[in-house]
């Protein structure tokens, strides 16, 4: 006789097949999606302390900060994705912003051309990161060193070691045109979300990304040019910081070689608590995302609560540790 009834009792399990408790579902589902929990507990505390948090003002303040570094920690994304890692995000935005600074100031250019060199120079950046990687096969831990340090230095160079100042409005512009009630640099974050959520998600190339983080070889051996995939993930992620590099200086409406210094910290550690593992093959831009806006709302949060920058410091780096230790749990532990 059979023992299942339909629509009144579950489907006895087949012989040697376990049936998973929908307290271990819920289980997995809270601990998968425990640093979007954090982020609503911690807005909740945030504005219990001080209702100023919860404005619209301070919305936009949070998400006009957050902007710049959501354009640099997508594009690491893509890199971390393949097991790589880019440490020269942060010096190529200074040297795209020097590079447009100059451009505009001691070259007479105009505000779109200057751009369009800044864009130029974060993607020869990137592209030389590639280059290292792919085709040399230098740790991308060394070579993506070396570029932070030569890019640095190049940054210098472009000013004669000082910041260059008086960029006209139109440079401006920008970043502080507003459009829908947010400021344009908003809108590049949340189109370079979607843009690369629909890639890593629906497309080929987005496979293949997946799949060179996953196994390498046997992403080699399924056809996949793992070289062509790993050279472009580092030129995406040059460009999206050249971009990042003219939305920084264009804001304040001027360039300095420091702009930039340790963003591409903050960035991995975005990555990181979004759920990514830094081994490569498995992470979405989605938890990249929740990963920055959690780091963005704990320093506005402590700002406003006057707590001091070095514990700031102290809690992202307790949240890196957790997002790493929940890793390794959903990864051994979870069904």
């Amino acid at each position: 006789m059979n023992t299942a009834v339909i629509d009144e009792q579950p489907v006895t399990p087949a012989p040697g097949e376990a049936r998973v408790p929908r307290s271990a579902h819920l289980k997995a589902f809270l601990v998968r999606n425990s640093m979007v929990v954090i982020v609503l507990l911690s807005a909740l505390y945030f504005y219990s302390e001080n209702a100023r948090f919860g404005t619209t003002a301070n919305l936009q303040t949070i998400l006009i900060a957050a902007a710049p570094f959501a354009l640099i920690a997508f594009g690491q994304t893509l890199v971390i994705l393949t097991g790589g890692i880019d440490l020269s995000v942060g010096s190529t935005i200074a040297l795209s912003a020097m590079s447009a600074s100059w451009m505009i100031m001691d070259n007479g250019s105009s505000a779109a051309t200057a751009v369009a060199v800044a864009l130029v120079v974060g993607l020869a950046v990137g592209s030389v990161n590639g280059l290292l990687v792919a085709m040399l096969n230098v740790p991308p831990f060394v070579a993506t060193l070396a570029t932070l340090t030569a890019a640095s230095g190049l940054a210098y160079a472009v000013g004669d070691g000082a910041p260059i100042t008086g960029l006209p409005s139109s440079y401006g512009d920008l970043a502080n045109t507003k459009w829908l009630g947010f400021q344009l640099p908003v809108w590049f974050a949340i189109a370079g979300f979607v843009v690369l959520t629909i890639i890593i998600r629906r497309t080929t190339y987005g496979t293949r990304i997946y799949a060179v983080g996953g196994n390498r070889v046997a992403a080699q051996i399924a056809g996949i040019n793992v070289r062509s995939v790993l050279f472009s993930v580092y030129a995406i992620s040059g460009l999206l910081a050249g971009l990042s590099g003219v939305l920084l200086s264009s804001r304040v409406q001027s360039g300095a070689p420091t702009l930039g210094s340790g963003y591409e910290l903050d960035a991995i550690a975005a990555v990181v608590i979004g759920g990514a593992s830094l081994m490569g093959g498995r992470g979405t831009m989605w938890g990249t995302a929740v990963g920055l806006l959690l780091i963005q709302m704990l320093n506005n949060g402590l700002d406003i609560l006057l707590v001091p920058s070095y514990w700031q410091d102290v809690i992202v780096g307790a949240l890196i540790a957790m997002a790493v230790a929940i890793d390794v749990f959903v990864t051994r532990k979870l069904p």
